[in-house]
């Protein structure tokens, strides 16, 4: 680092003989000259504080410390107050539904009719215009798209919006609280250095926290993956803003000390500012190829790039940070900790899930009409699971580095494989038996897990071609689940279910109706009448899922409580779409679905429950149509969603 002052001995040369362009960029910047008192000419570059511009860019000169810890405090309160405000009402509402559920499971739909009104009138004006609201009008979850290619993404809601708004707003004041009054703007650049530091150090962890598929606040706080996603996106646009403006500041400072070959000399040779520059390059490329037309045109290699760049982002602010001995370095390590704990559970999960004594899980790979497949995992252990979890999925032959998550639509438990109880039956050495009855004792119950995949691009694409080529035989291929994830809503207090689905969304509402079927007859949930709506394109769609439709319409009870409606948007002949039954009813063209909500409302059981999985326009619509009968009833709103 050069020197900030240099001084000239009694009797040199006159002085304008020995400025160099370096002295007098050092004079232009802020220097000033003065005599000693052994007349020797001092260029001193100082700043109006009394310390050289350059301290000003190093360690945590200029810093105000007791205000960075204020602030960092505040940040962490106002994080955590939110948390406990989320987690009350969550206690008060699942205290409701069990209430509920315990009172109105025993009652007849008629003596359920106390649960379908409100007691006060704010409670559905609080849904209607701030938890279940768009921002506005009525555009929520469809995309918006400039074109077939770009694609600009989803709109927060109303709660959404204003929580942003806060988180954001918060984040502002915090880094703009710094001593405007003193004279020396190197000093404010300096303290305004270390308050974006330390704040997008403290965001670094709800930002990981966010992005964790096993966060603990998921279950805790029953907020989806969903919001979650949402948070984490805005909340590394925060961070990266921060880090930005925190290098700027350096910079700008080393700039008026040293020049450009100054900074860049630091950064090159320093290792504290090295990495804190890698740290901060990082960001920026992922804050680059996460705009979401970048992001949803080349979603598999954004997520690749995105994991290698993260390692870049840790790495580089954990040697910052230890070379610096910067306060912040156990953020750093807790950070960490928490990106590597997920990973690691991750692991331990496809592990534990995927290989027993008795073998490692395959996948049964069905194409079917419509760019869809049947995909059965066949897995060595027994895989709990509630209705409305999904899981992420991985294919030995087609992109085995990627994972993405789909809805779990059906799940069989046996003592054992069909193809295993085939193994036993062929003639095998006595040896070779004992050792495969040994395999089947350790894996007594085993799962057969089903999903619909609808086939998109990349890694879903790549998977139908090669269930295609093989058709009409099924596709057997090594694969691995990780989950189950979700399935924190409980529909059991509900007097009366309508569930929607468009295309393959399908496979989330499946799971709820056979448990509300079986429950129901049972007298041990409230729910009495459920509903399914399901959209499709083509009545061929039908057979993604009438294995399973087939067992639960001869399900005992169903008739009593289950009606089906099924709308053909583009049938090939309209004439062809007749109802089968009263309770089986299908239609061609699109549903109108104000008008079923209104219908259900006026048949309504006990307290209703309406859910949602398909696509963002039909969400949309459902969402509207809840809203429009708040005030009539008690209408509650669930939206299943997959948005990146």
């Amino acid at each position: 680092m050069p020197s900030h002052t240099d001084i000239l001995p009694a009797g040199a040369p006159p002085i304008r003989q020995l400025l160099s362009s370096t002295t007098t960029a050092s004079l232009s910047r802020g220097g000033s000259i003065m005599n000693n008192n052994n007349n020797n000419i001092i260029i001193n570059n100082t700043s109006q504080q009394g310390l050289p511009v350059a301290e000003f860019a190093t360690a945590l000169n200029g810093v105000n410390g007791h205000t960075d810890r204020l602030v960092k405090q505040m940040l962490w309160w106002s994080l955590g107050l939110m948390a406990i405000i989320i987690l009350v009402l969550r206690i008060y509402q699942r205290w409701r539904a069990h209430l509920r559920h315990l009172i109105a499971m025993s009652l007849t739909p008629t003596q359920q009719t106390y649960f379908s009104r409100y007691q006060t009138s704010w409670v559905w004006k609080i849904k209607k215009y701030l938890i279940y609201a768009p921002l506005k009008n009525k555009r929520h979850n469809r995309e918006i798209r400039l074109s077939s290619a770009i694609n600009i993404g989803t709109i927060p809601s109303r709660v959404q919006t204003l929580l942003l708004f806060l988180f954001l707003f918060s984040n502002i004041a915090y880094t703009l609280a710094v001593d405007w009054r003193k004279m020396n703007h190197y000093a404010v650049a300096a303290e305004m250095r270390g308050r974006s530091g330390v704040l997008a150090i403290v965001n670094m962890i709800p930002l990981v926290m966010f992005a964790g598929r096993n966060n603990p606040l998921i279950p805790i706080l029953q907020v989806s993956f969903d919001t979650y996603n949402l948070l984490h996106r805005w909340t590394g646009r925060i961070v990266v803003l921060e880090s930005v403006l925190h290098t700027a500041c350096w910079a700008y400072v080393k700039y008026a000390a040293t020049g450009w070959k100054g900074v860049w000399v630091q950064i090159s040779e320093d290792k504290f500012s090295g990495w804190g520059m890698v740290a901060t390059l990082c960001m920026i490329f992922i804050l680059f190829i996460s705009l979401s037309p970048i992001r949803h045109a080349f979603y598999e290699t954004f997520i690749n790039a995105h994991i290698i760049s993260t390692i870049g982002i840790l790495a580089g602010v954990y040697v910052h940070c230890d070379v610096g001995k910067l306060p912040q370095l156990t953020y750093v390590r807790v950070i960490i900790l928490i990106w590597a704990t997920d990973r690691i559970t991750r692991m331990l999960r496809l592990i534990w899930y995927n290989h027993s004594r008795a073998g490692w899980t395959t996948a049964s790979v069905q194409a079917l009409s419509g760019d869809a497949c049947r995909v059965t995992l066949h897995c060595p252990r027994k895989f709990n699971v509630k209705p409305g979890t999904h899981a992420y999925l991985r294919f030995g032959s087609v992109k085995p580095w990627e994972s993405h998550p789909f809805s779990i639509a059906w799940v069989e438990h046996k003592a054992a494989s069909s193809a295993a109880a085939a193994q036993l039956s062929v003639d095998l050495p006595i040896s070779e038996e004992k050792k495969f009855r040994g395999k089947l004792r350790e894996s007594e119950t085993v799962s057969d897990i089903s999903f619909i995949i609808h086939a998109q691009t990349g890694m879903t694409r790549q998977l139908h071609t090669k269930a295609y080529a093989c058709y009409p035989k099924i596709l057997s291929i090594r694969a691995a689940i990780e989950g189950p994830y979700g399935g924190y809503h409980s529909l059991d207090s509900y007097g009366h279910v309508v569930l929607f689905a468009g295309s393959s969304g399908i496979t989330h509402q499946i799971p709820f109706v056979r448990h509300l079927i079986e429950t129901s007859t049972e007298r041990t949930v409230a729910t009495r009448k459920i509903t399914l709506i399901w959209i499709i394109r083509d009545a061929e769609h039908l057979e993604w899922v009438r294995p399973w439709m087939d067992i639960i319409l001869r399900m005992p009870g169903r008739r009593e409580c289950l009606v089906v409606k099924l709308f053909v948007t583009r049938p090939r002949n309209p004439a062809e779409i007749r109802s089968p039954s009263n309770t089986v009813q299908m239609y061609p063209g699109r549903p109108n679905v104000p008008l079923l909500i209104q219908n259900e409302v006026n048949e309504q059981v006990g307290a209703m429950c309406v859910t949602v999985c398909g696509p963002g326009g039909l969400a949309d619509n459902v969402r509207e149509a809840v809203r429009d009968v708040q005030e009539d009833s008690v209408v509650d709103f669930i939206e299943e969603s997959f948005t990146w």
